[in-house]
C-alpha cells in the first residue's frame, strides 16, 4: 500500500482532508471516520490518520473529486463546532497509530514511573530553565566510560566506533565513545582558542560592508513573526502557528517519510533535547543569513561547524553557555566573523521559537535536507535531525515559548567570549589613528606637528634661522685681523646718519640716531650682502704701518657695545 500525499485544513465547523490519489479509480474508494480516527482507501493508496480533535458523522459531511488534479477532498463536521484543532501540519504525528499516543511502553510501566516520552515533568507544569544543581559524587573510570553517550537525548553510544572512517570528516571530537562530557568541553575550548585568528576578526571588524549587507537580509520568519505580533496586538491571543507557517510539497513529502517513534526521556535528557535544539537553530540562522537563503556546498559544513552539539557532541546546562559557545565559534571558523552576526542569529532564533513548533519543524526539515544531500554529513541526520523532526511534532508550543523567554532574559557581550576582543579592537584603533596621522603628515609636509601653534610656527622658524645667520656673521667679524678692522673703522665712524646695529634678532640700520626695528620673519639677505660688499672693497687697501693698538682697542669696545660702524 502507498501512503498518499494529503493536507488538512479547518474552519469553525468542518475539518477538510485533501488527498492526492493520481491514477486511482474514484468510483472505488472507502472512507471511515469516527472520533479521532480517519481512514481512506483507494487502491493502491491507504491513509490512516489520528486526528487532534473529534469529528462526527451527522449527514453534513461532503466529498468531491477533481479528476484533472487527482485530488479527493472530504469535509468532515467537528463534534464541537468552533473547536480549534492544533497540529494539523504535523503530518508524521498524524500518521502515527492511535495506540502510540496513549499506550506506555512496558519497560516504562515496570521501571521508573518518572520516565515518559515527553519527560518526567508534567506537561502542564511550568518548565524551569535554570541550572539544576546536584551534589558532586566521585565516580570510577569505568563508570565514566559507560556514560559516554551522544545523539538525540543522549540515547546513542558506540555508533562512532563502528563508523569511525565516515564520521572523522564530520565531527571534530576524536573517539567520543570513550571521551566524557567534561573532557569534550575542555578539548573544544582549546581548539577554539587555537583556531581564533585576530587578523581575520579585525579585517571583518573594520571592513564590514559585506557584513552590513548580510544584516539587511530578511528571512521568511521575519514576516511570519511580524504577522504574529500584529495578530497579538489585535486579539491579545496567540494565533495558530500553522496559519503563519506553511510547508511546501517537498517538505510534506519529507514528513510522510519519517517513521514515528516514541522517545523514553528522563528529566535531564528532556532538558538536553531543548538546549541542543537552540544550539542547532543558532547555527542554522547564521547559515540562512550569510547565504541569504540560497544554500551552497559549504552550508552543511557551516551548520555542523557552528553547532558544538553536532561536531563535538556537547551537552548543556543553561542557555547562556550555548550563546557563548556559538559566539566563539562564529568568530573562529566561518568566512564572516563579526559579533553583529552572532547577535542577529540570536534574535532570529528567538523569533523562530516564538512562532511555535511549526516554524521549528520547518527549519529542522531544511537542515535535514542539507545534510541528506551532503556526504558524509547525512550521518548527523541519523544521530540527531531525523529524531528532532519526529519529536518536535509532539512537543508543546508553550515549552518553546518558555524557552524563547529564557533566551530573551540572558545577554551576551564580547568580554564573555574569552577572546580578548575589546583589547584587540582598542589596539587596532590606536594603530589606525597613528597611520592616519602619518599619512596626513606625508601629504602636507608644511602642516605643523601635533601640539604646536600654527600661528607662531613659521615665524619662530624664520627667527631662529635669522639668529643663526647673525651669529655666524658676528663670528666672521670678530675673527678678522686687527689691522683690517682698524682700516675699516675710521671711515665708518665718520657717518653719523646711519649705522649697523647687531642685535639678538639680527642686523638693522640706525637712521638719524633711531634704531630700526626688524620685524620677525623679514628677510635680511640684502643687508648682509651689503656688509659683504664693503668687506670685499676694503680688502684692497693696505694696512698702515703705524696703526696704534688703541684703535684696535676702540674697535673691540664698539663690538662690546653691539655697534659696528657702517659707511
Amino acid at each position: 500500500m502507498l501512503t498518499p500525499a494529503f493536507e488538512l485544513s479547518q474552519d469553525s465547523e468542518f475539518l477538510t482532508v485533501a488527498i492526492r490519489i493520481p491514477h486511482a479509480r474514484a468510483s472505488e474508494f472507502d472512507v471511515y471516520f469516527e472520533g479521532v480516527d480517519f481512514k481512506f482507501y483507494a487502491k493502491p493508496y491507504f491513509l490512516r490518520l489520528t486526528l487532534p480533535g473529534r469529528i462526527v458523522e451527522n449527514g453534513s459531511e461532503q466529498g468531491t473529486y477533481d479528476a484533472d488534479k487527482g485530488i479527493f477532498t472530504i469535509r468532515l463536521p467537528k463534534e464541537t463546532p468552533g473547536q480549534h484543532f492544533e497540529g494539523l501540519n504535523m503530518l508524521t504525528a498524524l500518521l502515527a497509530p492511535r495506540k502510540s499516543r496513549s499506550a506506555k511502553p512496558l519497560v516504562e510501566e515496570i521501571g521508573a514511573s518518572g520516565v515518559s516520552e515527553e519527560g518526567a515533568d508534567d506537561e502542564d507544569s511550568e518548565f524551569d530553565w535554570e541550572i539544576e544543581q546536584t551534589p558532586y559524587e566521585e565516580v570510577s573510570e569505568s563508570a565514566l566510560l559507560s556514560q559516554c553517550h551522544y545523539g538525540f537525548g543522549n540515547l546513542r553510544a558506540g555508533v562512532v566506533q563502528r563508523l569511525q572512517d565516515e564520521l572523522s570528516e564530520v565531527i571534530d571530537i576524536k573517539d567520543p565513545d570513550f571521551t566524557p562530557a567534561t573532557e569534550r568541553r575542555q578539548k573544544r575550548l582549546a581548539a577554539e582558542l587555537a583556531k581564533f585568528d585576530s587578523d581575520h576578526y579585525l579585517a571583518d571588524f573594520f571592513e564590514d560592508e559585506a557584513v552590513e549587507q548580510i544584516l539587511k537580509y530578511s528571512p521568511w520568519w521575519n514576516d511570519a513573526h511580524a504577522e504574529m505580533m500584529a495578530s497579538l496586538g489585535k486579539s491579545q491571543e496567540k494565533g495558530d502557528d500553522a496559519a503563519l507557517v506553511s510547508f511546501s510539497e517537498e517538505e510534506k513529502y519529507q514528513l510522510r517519510k519519517f517513521v514515528n517513534k516514541s522517545y523514553l526521556l528522563d528529566k535531564t535528557a528532556h532538558r538536553q533535547v531543548y538546549y541542543s535544539l537552540v544550539d542547532i537553530l543558532l547555527a542554522y540562522c547564521y547559515e540562512i543569513r550569510v547565504t541569504e537563503g540560497e544554500h551552497n556546498v559549504e552550508s552543511a559544513w557551516t551548520i555542523r561547524k557552528l553547532s558544538p552539539t553536532l561536531c563535538w557532541f556537547e551537552t548543556w546546562t543553561d542557555v547562556h553557555e550555548i550563546l557563548v559557545s556559538f559566539g566563539r565559534r562564529v568568530l573562529c571558523y566561518p568566512l564572516y566573523r563579526h559579533f553583529k552576526l552572532v547577535m542577529k542569529a540570536y534574535r532570529d532564533t528567538i523569533k523562530i521559537l516564538q512562532l511555535g513548533k511549526s516554524a521549528v519543524l520547518k527549519c529542522l526539515l531544511d537542515v535535514h535536507k542539507i545534510f541528506q544531500e551532503n556526504d558524509p554529513a547525512f550521518i548527523l541526520n541519523d544521530l540527531y535531525i531525523s529524531d528532532y523532526c519526529v519529536w518536535i511534532q509532539k512537543a508543546k508550543s508553550k515549552k518553546l515559548a518558555a524557552l524563547a523567554e529564557a533566551m530573551k532574559a540572558v545577554s551576551l557581550s564580547k568580554a564573555q567570549l574569552g577572546l580578548e576582543l575589546q583589547e584587540l579592537e582598542a589596539a587596532a584603533l590606536l594603530v589606525q589613528e597613528e597611520e592616519t596621522a602619518e599619512k596626513a603628515a606625508q601629504c602636507n609636509p608644511m602642516q605643523p606637528a601635533p601640539g604646536s601653534s600654527p600661528e607662531t610656527s613659521d615665524s619662530d622658524s624664520t627667527t631662529s634661522s635669522d639668529t643663526e645667520d647673525s651669529a655666524s656673521e658676528q663670528e666672521e667679524l670678530v675673527g678678522m685681523q686687527p689691522s683690517l678692522l682698524t682700516s675699516l673703522q675710521v671711515p665708518l665712524l665718520e657717518e653719523d646718519s646711519s649705522a649697523l646695529l647687531i642685535k639678538e634678532s639680527g642686523l638693522c640700520r640706525n637712521v638719524a640716531g633711531q634704531e630700526c626695528e626688524v620685524s620677525q620673519g623679514q628677510t635680511r639677505a640684502p643687508l648682509i650682502e651689503e656688509v659683504g660688499d664693503e668687506l670685499r672693497t676694503m680688502l684692497q687697501i693696505s694696512t698702515p704701518p703705524d696703526v696704534s693698538a688703541g684703535s684696535h682697542s676702540g674697535m673691540q669696545d664698539g663690538e662690546e657695545r653691539g655697534q659696528v660702524p657702517h659707511d
